[in-house]
């Protein structure tokens, strides 16, 4: 009774501020204080619990491994700082940012105040009750405390992704190419609004709208029908849940919940999740199926949840099938399992994307309308040698340390914001350089590290076959050969190869994962990555702030 006493004060203390973020975000569909107030008590009395048992958790592995609690600790106290960072660099920024959307009305802020003091009760009586019941040796608690750090992480990188969410899908932004060549007025209007049609008539993604907009729907019904706010907040989930599927991966095949966690920070921070994790665009749901798919073969799922996951990679975008076909086959190694998979894949396509249509008429045309391709072909440019370099430069480097974007005013409303601009109209190619001392030293960091995990499975993989690690490889060499010739900024894809990269240097580094030199190697460079990438985001806010005058919204 007495650690008791101790730490549900704490926790109901501490869980303020989330308890805040929660109910403020929600107020802006339910601003009724009493609605306020019950939300409050929900939410504070539910963080309340979490907290006492996070609290006890920490104590616990602190006395057990102060080092690794160490890191840890580290890792999150720079998230707590990095998060609230990101919102404050934002907030100058009055005309992009509308900071109420993170507020409680100054109205209703009593009401929330008055609510965290029956929270506090609830959550004492709830406790008592989970004793009794014991719930802790329940499915959910246990599927908690296994996958704690994974979800603490993509939780905290989710509000990053959420604010930056909420200012780079501004109606305002009424314009495609802007980040990056990126879709994103596109596919706001296809995701969020009765606009369905995709005006550039291409066949490419056979039945996105039949995966994203029931998502969209789903949040939109607990959002009072604001599917703005749906589609962007379903954006920044979906970046979280990569974070997290990456953490799970790499703590599944490694066996080190440290090494995965740091391998996920360094994922959730890198420049590629940070821009897509928050512009609308159809990538990062490309990167959620893909882990998804590699998960499920991992846990050696049965063969008809890979073929829900293979239809979703193809229904987003065609040419993503290819990812699950080379995990399937590097993997599993099963000829006969494969042929299934394609086939039972290959039977479904048609129908669903017939569905498609039949749902949301004139969206878009059929997949097997192949003419249409043609239109493609301004965005095929030549192989030359400078885009091979340049093309390697974005993959390795530029989708984890972020350089000094290209700006590009070319008559355009907007200036464009690019990493990699193609020889356009006899313009010269362009690549993003990194001008500032961190930018530079994170990139000869990271080349670095990059050189470390391609010998370590070099030398691991004459010792034992590693499917997973040789179908990243073949991944990231059958993105690199399409985007040869095919892509105006190739960081617009950069959501494809990402993730194969991180899970392949997390799989070539396991015989490092252990050393604690490595483990403060990893963190110190996580945590200048945070730092270094914020300032892509800053860079993105500074540009576009002259150029949007419209008044804020909510």
């Amino acid at each position: 009774m007495q650690s008791f006493d101790k730490r549900l004060p704490i926790a109901w203390f501490l869980g303020i501020p989330f308890s805040y973020f929660v109910t403020a975000y929600l107020e802006n569909f339910y601003p009724q204080p009493v609605l306020v107030a019950l939300f409050a008590i929900v939410f504070h009395s539910l963080i309340n619990l979490f907290g006492y048992y996070l609290i006890g958790r920490t104590m616990r592995e602190f006395r057990a491994d102060p080092f690794r609690s160490s890191v840890i600790a580290v890792l999150f106290t720079a998230l707590l700082i990095f998060v609230p960072a990101l919102y404050n660099m934002a907030k100058p920024f009055s005309n992009l940012f509308d900071a109420s959307v993170f507020h409680l009305d100054a109205a209703l802020r009593v009401s929330f105040v008055n609510a965290l003091i029956p929270a506090f009760f609830i959550a004492m009586v709830l406790l008592h009750v989970g004793r009794l019941r014991k719930w802790h040796e329940s499915k959910f608690y246990h599927f908690v405390d296994d996958n704690l750090g994974g979800l603490m992480l993509a939780f905290l990188l989710f509000g990053a992704y959420l604010v930056y969410a909420s200012i780079f899908n501004r109606p305002s932004f009424n314009e495609d190419d802007i980040f990056f060549d990126a879709d994103s007025r596109l596919y706001r209007w296809r995701f969020a609004t009765t606009d369905l049609r995709d005006y550039y008539w291409r066949p490419a993604h056979p039945f996105i709208l039949l995966i994203i907009r029931p998502l969209v729907g789903i949040l939109a019904l607990l959002f009072r029908g604001d599917t703005l706010f749906a589609a962007f907040t379903l954006n920044a989930l979906t970046a979280a849940l990569c974070v997290f599927l990456v953490w799970y991966f790499v703590k599944h095949s490694s066996g080190n919940p440290l090494h995965a966690l740091l391998i996920a920070a360094l994922f959730g921070a890198s420049s590629t999740q940070l821009v897509f994790g928050s512009v609308i665009e159809s990538y990062i749901y490309l990167s959620a199926v893909a882990l998804i798919f590699l998960v499920l073969l991992l846990k050696d799922a049965p063969l008809w949840t890979q073929v829900i996951a293979g239809l979703a990679a193809f229904g987003i975008t065609i040419s993503n099938i290819a990812q699950t076909f080379i995990a399937h086959l590097f993997v599993k190694r099963n000829l006969k399992q494969i042929i299934l998979y394609g086939v039972i894949v290959a039977l479904l396509v048609v129908p669903l994307s017939l569905l498609h249509n039949q749902i949301y008429p004139e969206s878009q045309p059929y997949f097997w309308d192949l003419s249409l391709l043609d239109g493609e072909g301004h965005n095929q440019f030549p192989v030359t040698l400078q885009r091979t370099t340049y093309l390697a430069r974005v993959m390795a480097l530029n989708s984890f340390v972020a350089p000094e974007p290209i700006t590009i005013d070319d008559d355009f409303v907007f200036t464009k914001i690019w990493m990699f601009r193609a020889s356009i109209k006899k313009e010269p190619m362009q690549l993003a350089t990194y001008d500032t001392p961190l930018g530079n030293g994170l990139a000869f960091t990271w080349a670095g590290l990059l050189l470390l995990g391609g010998v370590m499975f070099l030398r691991n993989i004459t010792k034992k076959y590693d499917g997973f690690s040789i179908a990243f490889v073949v991944t990231l060499l059958f993105y690199f050969a399409l985007h040869l010739s095919y892509g105006k900024d190739v960081f617009l894809y950069a959501a494809n190869w990402t993730y194969a990269i991180a899970l392949f240097l997390a799989l070539a580094w396991r015989d490092l994962a252990d050393k604690r030199w490595f483990q403060v190697l990893l963190l110190a460079f996580v945590l200048l990555l945070f730092v270094n990438n914020a300032g892509l985001l800053k860079t993105m806010l500074e540009v576009t702030s002259p150029i949007v005058q419209a008044p804020v919204w909510r």
